[in-house]
């Protein structure tokens, strides 16, 4: 009798399991719209496939857009019109053209879309809901202190050179102003003997950073917006004979390419580390909870950034290529 019992007592909870497991109403159905600047620069890439395994796990369906370039606009505009027509409750983007993708990012949100920008805020930054985005200014003031701290060790007269990024990209800008910043200088300054813009691509850092050597030979500190274009300035130098203690060069992102084939190779002196993972993984994580009930999102969430450096420099606080390893974009 008493096997009996347990017996029945065993069924009678296997059938209250299964009927709360039947009662469980599924998840809300929720679209999310991911649009990067281009899908070569490993940065975005990351943002696209953290953004898919977030939505993976919270049973989101992820569209998807890439442009063909970091300044490609049109393709950003299409994408942004697609991804509202198809229903998507909210896209989330990271800017070709900070101010001429604010008319297509108005026509989304005047459809009920909300839109967070990533990694590069609009402008206006009111233009959007949220930015999820690293501190770009303070990127550029990071690797800015690190450099000047190094040039002044090494009592060096500083010929500057800046691989910026593009016009109308606030993240460029911002981080630009943020190396002039922390080197302690202001835009006109004779010490910066030349600037590119790069789009962020390895082959046109190379050819702008061929075109200020053969300008001014002398440059030891560079500057490089992201590691496409740095890597694009490590060719050039080595092509015009520079040695790499000739050169003190720093840049933005802080890759796991970058940390084991610049830092650790002693090519990149610093770089300041941000985490794309955040961004995409929080991005998904804001539009689904808004969708489902909660909190809309709104203002601006810092992502982070590190400044890591292949040796330190005096009164600069910094983190060492194995941290940077341990830590990349995530």
């Amino acid at each position: 009798m008493r096997r009996l019992g347990a017996v029945a007592l065993t069924v009678a909870v296997s059938l209250g399991l299964a009927a709360c497991a039947e009662t469980e109403p599924e998840p809300e159905p929720v679209t999310v719209g991911l649009i990067i600047k281009q899908d070569e620069n490993p940065f975005f890439v990351e943002i696209r496939e953290v953004a898919q395994d977030t939505a993976d796990e919270l049973d989101a369906e992820l569209l998807t857009a890439a442009g063909r370039s970091d300044v490609d606009n049109a393709s950003q505009v299409a994408a942004l019109e697609r991804m509202s027509s198809a229903g998507a409750e909210g896209i989330l983007i990271t800017p070709a053209d900070s101010r001429a993708i604010v008319p297509a990012i108005e026509r989304a949100r005047a459809a009920g879309v909300t839109v967070i920008a990533l990694d590069t805020p609009t402008e206006p930054e009111s233009a959007v809901d949220a930015v999820f985005a690293t501190d770009n200014r303070l990127a550029g003031e990071l690797v800015g202190r690190y450099a000047r701290a190094r040039a002044e060790q090494d009592e060096l007269e500083p010929q500057i050179a800046l691989l910026d990024l593009a016009p109308g990209i606030t993240s460029g800008e911002l981080r630009r102003a943020g190396f002039l910043a922390g080197f302690g200088i202001r835009e006109g300054d004779p010490r910066v003997v030349g600037s590119v813009d790069t789009e962020g691509d390895e082959t046109k850092g190379r050819v702008g950073m061929r075109r200020l050597l053969e300008r001014t030979p002398g440059i030891n500190v560079v500057y490089a917006v992201n590691e496409p274009a740095a890597f694009g300035a490590i060719a050039a130098l080595e092509a015009a004979g520079k040695d790499a203690d000739d050169v003190l060069l720093v840049t933005v992102d802080g890759g796991c390419q970058a940390m084991k084939e610049g830092i650790r190779a002693g090519d990149i002196d610093a770089t300041s580390q941000q985490y794309p993972e955040n961004m995409g993984r929080e991005g998904v994580e804001a539009i689904v909870r808004n969708t489902r009930g909660g909190e809309p999102p709104a203002g601006y969430l810092n992502t982070g950034v590190e400044l890591i450096a292949a040796e330190p420099a005096p009164g600069v606080d910094s983190r060492d290529e194995a941290f940077g390893t341990r830590n990349c974009w995530g």
